[in-house]
Parts: C-alpha cells; structure tokens; sequence
C-alpha cells in the first residue's frame, strides 16, 4: 500500500510489477539532463565526453530505460578539472533537496510531468576496465577528460618502467597545460605529460598498493625525471 517509490542509481530496470505497485508509481534521481545520458553511468560518460554542463532530474519510471517523463530539474556546469567524485558528490545533494521538493508536490497535486524531447537521445554505458588505459597519443583534453571521468573507480591508468619492470599508475586528478614533446615523455618535475596535442599537468596520482598522492611527490619517489616517458 505503498503512495510512491523512489529510486536511486539502482542500475537495473524494474519489473512492471513493481512500476505498477506504489498509487503515484515510481520516481527516480537520474544524474544527467535527460534524453541526453540515459543509462549505466550518466555523471561518468558527461565529463568523459567533455560536456560544459549537467543537471540531475526526478522522472516517472517506466520499463524503458530511463525512458519516463520528466517532473524537475536542477541544472549546474561542470568544472573544468571536476571529477566524477566530485560532480556526484554536488549532483547527490542538489538531487536531495530536488527529490523532496518533488514529493512536497506529489502530496500537494501539483507535480507536473513532461515527456522528454525525441530527439538528443545518447546512452551511458557502463564503464568498462578496458577504457582506462591511457592513451598518450590522444590529445590532452581528451587524456584530462577521461581521467577524471574515471577518477576515482575504476581509475584512468599508465604504466612507468621501474628497473626494468613495469609500475601501474592511475591519474586520479590533472589539469590542462601548454606542452609538446613526444606522447607520454614527461616534460618537466612539476609532472607535465606530453600528449598527441598539447600537454597534461599530473595533479594527484596512485600508485598500485599505495594511497592516493600529490603527482610531483610520487615522480620524485620513482626517480622520474623530465624526458622519461609514460608508457
């Protein structure tokens, strides 16, 4: 005898059995401005495409595939550097407040559902482990984008050779620099990375078994210095 209910990224479609079961039906957060992003990993895939901005949205459920009308919106830009950490982190309390509000209007008789636009549609598939290795012969944006669309799971990584054996390392955080040199040959010890375009400032990074920590600390304990490459 449930009034409604309300989902949030649960990742998998519901029965229609139990769409069906709740009097107002079932509502859900959706952390992207739908049709654009429906699916798996909206917040991911919108910074690794390089998006400018993003919303997080209260949709009537239906057995399409974040298909359902939409009821609210609350938009925000995303950082240049922002990670998908971060943006979750800004979408989840944005959506708290959003959901509320939604359901303060569900009791009142006053939440007003919009069908979303045919056209715009794109899909957020699920993050794959094999899209994290870095790619140094990609431009910069592109490396920066991935990285921190990724950061901190599964994690964009490269690998350092180390004594004639191979160190993984995950860029969790970076910021776009001027730089030019051969793709992954690191320019200078503030951890500037050359890529196919342009250059890529190491920001954070973790080493495999390590915590997380600032880039220029973790070059140094590797004895990485400029001319060495990223591999």
């Amino acid at each position: 005898a449930a009034d409604v209910g309300v989902v949030v990224a649960y990742g998998l479609l519901l029965p229609e059995a139990i769409l069906a079961a709740p009097r107002f039906g079932c509502l859900n957060l959706h952390g992207s401005k739908l049709p654009r992003w429906r699916g798996a990993a909206p917040i991911q895939r919108a910074i690794m495409a390089g998006d400018a901005a993003t919303a997080v949205e209260v949709m009537r459920m239906e057995k399409g595939l974040d298909t359902g009308p939409v009821a609210m919106t609350a938009e925000t830009e995303i950082g240049p550097d922002e990670t998908t950490l971060d943006l979750h982190d800004r979408l989840a309390a944005l959506g708290a407040g959003l959901m509320v509000r939604a359901l303060e209007a569900l009791e009142a008789g006053t939440l007003v559902f919009t069908p979303q636009a045919e056209d715009g549609v794109t899909y957020a598939k699920k993050i794959d482990k094999a899209e994290a290795r870095i790619d140094w012969t990609r431009s910069a944006t592109a490396v920066h984008d991935t990285a921190r669309g990724l950061s901190p799971f599964p994690g964009a990584w490269c690998e350092v050779e180390i004594g004639g054996r191979r160190d993984r390392l995950k860029v969790l955080r970076s910021t776009l620099v001027a730089g030019a040199g051969a793709p992954g040959e690191l320019l200078d010890a503030e951890g500037t990375v050359a890529c196919g375009e342009g250059g890529l400032r190491l920001v954070e990074v973790q080493r495999a078994g390590a915590k997380p920590q600032p880039a220029k600390q973790a070059l140094a304990a590797l004895k990485l210095t400029p001319g060495d490459r990223l591999l």
